[in-house]
Parts: structure tokens; C-alpha cells; sequence
């Protein structure tokens, strides 16, 4: 593993790893596996470094909590000042019974109903990031019915291309995303005249997994004269900029002070002060707020998922290293073709052997690498596959009638179960036989 103090709290000491002061063999010993485990003071760090970067704008980070929606991560950041992104009723209620302000959150996604506009009506929540005139329709009719003024902010598609994977990429019109930015300045007159509404900023989101600054960029000096148009005209609150901070999973693209990670073009990866300087300037003559809603870049690296090695296969061309997790509790690599740094909780010697890592899934596509060198393992030993902190057990399913894994954050010293393993009769607690069988 390479030594990434900066990018993350999961260290070797001696022969083992450990979170923070905890060893992930102990963890896994107690709580068995498959295992999450969450780094507090990751969390904490990553959040605080962005927060101070935009500290020369007003500005509220609005953690994106469809990469990680654990009640004790959201606390983490809640206690931190964040604010939320949410994408579902359930995602509000999550914060709220986190103990998160709904006041901070705004609301995005596609298809709200009318039921989940009345409760974020209800709770008042900051603002509706708006993806269509339709929804402008549907939130004016549930205002007008709830006596409310609704928050509003249509998300402008700004047609440009991020560079990132084809199923990540939201800010082009060849996605169902947003409203194109040709017609922004119609819709927002027209908007003007619906009841109950109060225009109160303009949003964007070009894409996720974003290792450059330039699309950043692109985007904001393209759309900042729109929004110093439309503030002329409505008198916005803020602008959002939306998320998309990408962070580094292949530690052979880090420099060898691991203070700087590259692409595999040579650039720097994306930090905070990097992001900053180049947006600042450009933001700042606006007098708005700024909001961001970055998900992955807080959470990817606090997490590990740690999985037990059950059997090693060997065929003729193939050694696979068959491991307890498996694309339920994980589906990135499955899904994206993602890559996860894999390493054992004890460090081993001797030669690495290429290796195929897969779980007990009846899908081929049920494996986390191919063809990896990896240290040489057996039955009974364990493995950490790093970075698995967003977009991990939040899309966790029981595929297979598999349970959803147990969770753990970590805190110096202290470790706490934050989502206890699901017993396997609660798969189908729901179910039941029709009267006649």
C-alpha cells in the first residue's frame, strides 16, 4: 500500500493495518465479515480542507449523501456545519433522524413526486435543485396547495464534457439531466410567473470523478454571465456549482512524496486549493453564495470494505483468490469496471502472484480484480479493498439472499458498530405467501 497519510487514516503498523488506532484484523476478529470500515477522522479532514478553501466566498458545502447515507457519517459532518444534497424523501429523513438541519438541504433528482415536494415543503428545506419545467409546474401546484413559498433553483445543463465515465457523466445534452443552457433565460421567466415560488438560484453539475480542474472551469466561466444575468432579473441567494471532486483509487498514479497524486497523463490531481484557486476568482465578483455538493471526495477514502479469503482456485491460467464480500456488498468494479487498491490486513513477503479477486456469486461479473499482482494469500487470511467509502454499502443489495454487511467508524482508539449485520430473516421480513398457498 502506499503511503497515503494525506489521502486517508488506513496505515500499516508494523505488520497490520489499522484505521486510525484501530487494527482492522482486530475489527474483523469481533465483527466478522464482509466489513465496512469508516475513518472519522478521514471524513472529518477531507470535509475541513474543502470548507477552508472556499473560505475567501460565503459558501455551504452540501455533502452529497448518495455516496455514503450511514446516520453516524452524516452526524459526522452535520456537527461539522455541512450542509446535504439529497435525492430522495428518505435521504431528508435520514438527515433529519441523524440530527441534521433540513434547513441545509437541497433537494435534486429527476422524478420527485408530489408526496416527497409536500414533505420537503413541510421541512422546509433550503432549496429544489429543479431538472425540468414540469417539476417548476409540479412544486408551484403542491406550494399553492401547502400555502408555502417554495425555494427553487433550475439546474442548467451547460453542454460540457467532463471527461469521466460514460455512466457518470451528467453535464451534456446527451444526458437526462438539467435544462440546456440556451433555454435557461426562457424558463426562468416563465417561472416567474408561477405562484408560490421563489427563484433563488441557478445550479450545475457537470459529472462525478472528476481528477482535473479544467471542466470545473470550462463550466463556471461559462455559466457565471448567465447567473449575473439572472441575479439582475430575480434576485438570487446562490449559485451551486455542484459536485464531481474526484479522488485518486490506483495509488500507482501517486508521486513518491505522495503529496501529489497524477493522472495517467502526468497531471496533478485535483485538491481543494487547487479547486479553489481556479474557481474563486471567478465566483467571488458574483456577491452570492456559493453551495458545492461534493459526495465521493469526502467519503471514498474514509471507507475500507474488508472481506475473509474462503478458497484459492487454481486453473490452468488463472490463480483466483475467492473472498466472502462480493458485488452485493461492493458493485463498482462490477458496474464501472472500477479499480480498488486490494491489500492484506498482514503484510506478507515473497514474490506477488497475478490473481483474480471474486466472490461467491453465481455472475462472472461478481469479481474485484483481474489479472492483479497481489501478495500471496490463503484461506482464512483477509483483505482490505481500499477507497470503498462512496458508492459502496449504500448500494449495497441481498442479491443472492446475501445480508447487507456490517458497518464500523472509527475514532482514535474507539470504534462503534454503525449498522449492525443484517440477520438473514429480515430479507424477506416483508414478504409473505398469498391465502391460498
Amino acid at each position: 500500500m502506499a503511503e497515503t497519510a494525506s489521502v486517508h487514516s488506513f496505515h500499516y503498523s508494523g505488520r497490520d493495518l489499522f484505521c486510525e488506532d484501530v487494527s482492522l484484523a482486530a475489527l474483523a476478529k469481533k465483527h466478522g465479515t464482509p466489513l465496512y470500515v469508516y475513518s472519522q477522522a478521514t471524513l472529518t479532514g477531507h470535509f475541513t480542507k474543502l470548507d477552508k478553501a472556499l473560505a475567501p466566498l460565503p459558501h455551504l458545502v452540501c455533502f452529497a449523501m448518495k455516496s455514503n447515507s450511514n446516520l453516524a457519517v452524516i452526524r459526522t459532518l452535520a456537527d461539522l456545519g455541512s450542509g446535504f444534497d439529497t435525492v430522495s424523501a428518505g435521504e431528508i429523513q435520514r438527515v433529519i433522524a441523524a440530527g441534521g438541519d433540513p434547513r441545509k438541504c437541497v433537494f435534486a433528482g429527476v422524478g420527485k413526486t408530489e408526496e416527497e415536494i409536500t414533505f420537503a415543503l413541510r421541512q422546509d428545506i433550503y432549496s429544489f435543485n429543479v431538472e425540468s419545467e414540469a417539476e417548476l409546474k409540479r412544486i408551484s401546484k403542491v406550494a399553492v396547495k401547502l400555502k408555502k413559498i417554495a425555494p427553487v433553483a433550475v439546474r442548467v445543463n451547460p453542454n460540457v464534457d467532463a471527461g469521466t465515465h460514460a455512466k457518470i457523466t451528467t453535464g451534456t445534452y446527451d444526458n437526462k439531466f438539467g435544462i440546456a443552457f440556451e433555454q435557461i433565460g426562457d424558463v426562468y421567466a416563465r417561472a416567474a410567473k408561477l405562484p408560490n415560488l421563489r427563484l433563488r438560484g441557478l445550479q450545475m453539475h457537470i459529472g462525478s470523478q472528476l481528477t482535473d480542474v479544467t471542466p470545473f472551469r470550462k463550466a463556471v466561466e461559462k455559466v457565471v454571465p448567465l447567473v449575473t444575468e439572472l441575479n439582475a432579473r430575480h434576485g438570487f441567494d446562490f449559485f451551486s456549482i455542484g459536485g464531481g471532486i474526484g479522488i485518486v483509487y490506483d495509488p500507482a498514479l501517486a508521486s513518491g512524496e505522495a503529496k501529489w497524486w497524477k493522472t495517467p497523463e502526468g497531471k496533478k490531481v485535483l485538491t481543494p486549493q487547487i479547486y479553489a484557486d481556479a474557481l474563486v476568482p471567478l465566483l467571488k465578483p458574483l456577491g452570492l453564495r456559493i453551495l458545492l455538493e461534493p459526495g465521493r471526495f469526502i467519503t471514498g477514502n474514509a471507507g475500507v470494505l474488508v472481506t475473509r479469503v474462503e478458497f484459492i482456485k487454481k486453473t490452468g491460467k488463472k490463480n483466483f483468490v475467492i473472498v466472502d464480500a462480493a458485488m452485493n456488498d461492493l458493485i463498482r468494479p462490477a458496474f464501472y469496471d472500477s479499480y480498488h487498491e486490494i491489500v492484506p490486513l498482514t503484510k506478507k513477503g515473497g514474490a506477488l502472484v497475478s490473481s483474480d479477486v471474486v466472490g461467491p456469486i453465481c455472475e462472472s461479473g461478481d469479481f474485484f480484480a483481474k489479472d492483479r499482482p497481489l501478495a500471496k494469500v490463503g484461506e482464512g487470511d483477509h483483505l482490505a479493498l481500499l477507497s470503498a467509502g462512496a458508492y459502496g454499502s449504500v448500494m449495497g443489495s441481498t442479491y443472492n439472499s446475501r445480508p447487507l454487511a456490517a458497518e464500523v467508524l472509527v475514532h482514535g482508539k474507539k470504534s462503534a458498530v454503525v449498522r449492525r449485520r443484517q440477520p438473514v430473516a429480515d430479507i424477506w421480513r416483508d414478504e409473505a405467501l398469498t391465502p391460498w398457498q
